[in-house]
């Protein structure tokens, strides 16, 4: 089989060809719509056709086949591997698909860029305007830092697939956000009463099980019947990690008065951006709309709580599932003066 430019097509061990769905981009490569087994294809692909492929898709610019192959790499390469989650994926591939055409209207050859090509690309990320809805001024720190990470994804991916040894992000250096994120985004507070008042009972169950079980809104929604023993839900963490997780009275309470939503068992059959939807015209409801700042917040406010009581950031993060307590820090509001008792008398 051959490609429209007249050269052979390669092919994987199985056999695999050309998508049908590959339109031709206005740059002349072609635009495909990456799927999982597009993902797993790539990967199949022998050393010579992988890097075939990659070197004719960075040569032309082709964003969503480098979305493919970064793909292909972080869920068979990785040190996550098949564990990467889908959100990294969805984070990464909106960096490249960002970054390459950057490259293009940049003069950057992606296979042989400049060694300052990825200070250039930090700096213009800096100096962007921010497009979310209401926000105004530059992009945040955490999106540059998000953006870049995607980027030096793509390269590691190139290396992988064999077209290239470049690493134009080796050098480039992303400032950190001097703002603590535990201030960007504090946790709720008095907030969470009031909003309970105004939801329904799933509703309620599942800030319960953010706000005082500390659980993901990911996990918390992926909770089923049979994962709950007595005072304590199984929950399967980011990276496929399990642990059992404490439920207080109120989050029992709150759980037992459910019926699985779905035949499997689920106790919620919302995703996420339906739990959003809901959750926020609770908190409408209660007279914080203002407020509303995700569930991450209300996983925060149990964090908070935990640590004040114990005082140990040890045991907060166990229980928020962190693989490590800097992360944990990153979570809890402490307050300016919480030594003053303590340093009184020295």
């Amino acid at each position: 089989m051959a490609s429209s430019q007249g050269r052979p097509l390669p092919t994987t061990r199985q056999g695999w060809g050309p998508s049908p769905l590959h339109p031709v981009h206005e740059t002349g490569g072609p635009v495909t719509l990456v799927r999982p087994q597009d993902t797993l294809a790539l990967a199949n692909l022998t050393d010579q056709a992988l890097r075939v492929r990659a070197v004719e898709a960075a040569s032309t610019y082709d964003a969503e086949t480098l979305v493919g192959i970064t793909r292909a790499y972080m869920t068979t390469a990785s040190r996550k591997g098949a564990r990467t989650s889908e959100k990294t994926l969805e984070a990464y591939s909106l960096a490249v698909r960002d970054f390459v055409p950057w490259a293009r209207e940049n003069g950057v050859q992606l296979l042989r860029p400049g060694r300052r090509d990825g200070g250039r690309y930090v700096a213009q990320l800096q100096t962007r305007p921010s497009q979310g809805r209401g926000r105004t001024g530059p992009l945040s720190a955490a999106t540059v830092a998000q953006y870049v990470a995607g980027a030096r994804a793509l390269y590691r991916a190139l290396r992988w697939a064999g077209a290239t040894e470049a690493q134009p992000f080796e050098d480039a250096h992303v400032p950190p956000d001097p703002t603590p994120g535990i201030v960007k985004n504090p946790p709720y507070m008095r907030e969470i009463d009031a909003v309970l008042e105004q939801c329904e009972p799933r509703l309620a169950a599942l800030l319960l099980l953010c706000a005082h079980a500390g659980l993901r809104v990911s996990e918390a929604l992926g909770v089923k019947v049979s994962d709950i023993q007595g005072a304590r839900v199984t929950v399967r963490g980011k990276g496929g990690k399990v642990r059992r997780v404490p439920l207080g009275r109120r989050v029992r309470a709150a759980l037992a008065g459910l019926s699985p939503a779905l035949s499997d068992g689920s106790l919620f059959g919302w995703g996420y951006a339906q739990a959003t939807y809901r959750m926020r015209a609770a908190f409408r409801a209660a007279g914080h709309g203002d407020a509303w700042r995700g569930f991450h917040a209300a996983r925060k406010h149990s964090g908070t709580r935990l640590y004040r009581a114990t005082k140990d950031f040890t045991r907060v993060g166990l229980f928020l599932g962190h693989a490590s307590v800097d992360t944990t820090r990153r979570y809890v509001a402490v307050e300016e003066d919480d030594v003053a008792g303590e340093v009184e008398d020295f």
